[in-house]
């Protein structure tokens, strides 16, 4: 799954400072059928979750013709993956949602998924409280989807988590359409929790600063995303905001772990609050030059541009206090180069994307460590 082998010694030196050991990643998909056109088998998502040293809840992509039969399929991958997956079943709650769930819950499903804007539905529909009923019934969190497209979603998630306070609801990709308000309410609502599976450091550092810790999970949204990347993207945010090693462990995998096999969760503090991550404002252009370059990817552009005028940007001088943050950042970029350039198949649409999202996420992030010396980088004036 896209190349993440490249992204080992950032990942292995968060890792050493004991964070991360034994991540579990709450947001992983396979399926071949989903009209994006994005396809993950079994074996791709276990041996990116092996790389990373992950366990993960895994549930399939969409089906236009339903969710039996691929409920069926993830419940069989998780069974053959020796303990690497915890199977998810993903309902439509208009077709038969109760007896779906039900049926999976027997057989072994940890978690239900919805999707509100691919199947169409809203929270506050009879039919989706009646799916968190078996859900409260069964001890089982529920997944849903939290991107942009979906009206009153906050305000029914509230609603929802109100009314069945033993259920986990867990909102994905940091809650991004509902999280300017919604962080208010975390603290009043402990069952409601926000994964990591996004690709901008700003929605999760805002996140991790207004959150609290106990109340945010680890994830890739594998295949869009992979699990090493945001593995590091997670790791580095959450310590840039703040957290300390204790409640990054909950939040990369103990915390999830104790919600899928239904015990109960513990309480990992108060969020550290909003004003604990300074800007250093040469690494700031560095970072928005790079989600420029992101941005333009996401709509087939090569970011090749911006990518260069951030390049140009990390030439702080190689005694500058930002010269290790911005040799990091450039490592990062040849290794995207190289990467882009020897034309790897992969099961993705965006080639090379998360090696620059990384590299966005280390200009932003410089309290949390990065390896030393990866590739010798000069980021001294340019001479004549």
């Amino acid at each position: 799954m896209y190349a993440d082998h490249l992204l080992r010694p950032w990942h292995s030196e968060l890792v050493a400072t004991g964070a991360g050991a034994a991540p579990f990643d709450v947001h992983t998909h396979t399926g071949s059928n989903d009209p994006d056109g994005f396809r993950c088998r079994a074996p791709e998502l276990i041996a990116a979750l092996e790389l990373a040293g992950a366990r993960a809840a895994v549930f399939t992509m969409h089906e236009p013709t339903g969710y039996r039969e691929a409920n069926d399929r993830v419940l069989a991958e998780a069974a053959a993956s020796g303990g690497r997956l915890a199977p998810f079943c993903r309902i439509d709650p208009r077709r038969d949602g109760v007896a779906e769930a039900s049926r999976c819950a027997d057989l072994g499903a940890r978690g239900i998924k919805l999707h509100p804007r691919a199947e169409g539905f809203a929270l506050d529909e009879a039919a989706v409280w009646d799916v968190f009923a078996v859900a409260q019934d069964r001890r089982l969190p529920v997944l849903v989807h939290a991107g942009r497209g979906i009206p009153a979603l906050g305000l029914h998630a509230l609603a929802l988590a109100a009314a069945f306070p033993s259920v986990p609801l867990i909102l994905a990709h940091a809650g991004i359409c509902d999280l300017a308000w919604l962080w208010r309410h975390t603290a009043e609502r402990p069952n409601l929790y926000f994964d990591t599976a996004w690709w901008n450091p700003a929605d999760l550092l805002a996140l991790f600063a207004l959150v609290p810790p106990g109340q945010i999970l680890f994830a890739s949204d594998a295949p869009y995303g992979t699990p090493m990347q945001a593995a590091v993207v997670t790791m580095r945010c959450a310590l840039q905001a703040g957290l300390s090693l204790d409640q990054l462990e909950g939040v990369m995998g103990g915390q999830a772990e104790r919600l899928v096999a239904g015990e109960r969760p513990l309480d990992h503090g108060p969020a550290p609050g909003a004003d604990v991550h300074a800007l250093d404002v040469l690494l700031e252009r560095v970072y928005s030059l790079l989600l420029t370059a992101i941005g333009g990817m996401l709509r087939d552009d090569s970011g090749e541009e911006h990518i260069g005028l951030a390049r140009l940007a990390c030439e702080v001088g190689e005694e500058a206090p930002q010269a290790q943050v911005c040799r990091s950042v450039l490592a990062l970029l040849e290794r995207h180069e190289r990467h882009v350039a020897a034309g790897a198949a992969e099961s993705g649409l965006f080639p090379g994307l998360h090696l620059v999202v990384v590299a966005a996420t280390v200009a932003r992030t410089p309290r949390a460590p990065v390896p030393a010396d990866v590739e010798a980088v000069a980021v001294g004036e340019r001479s004549p």
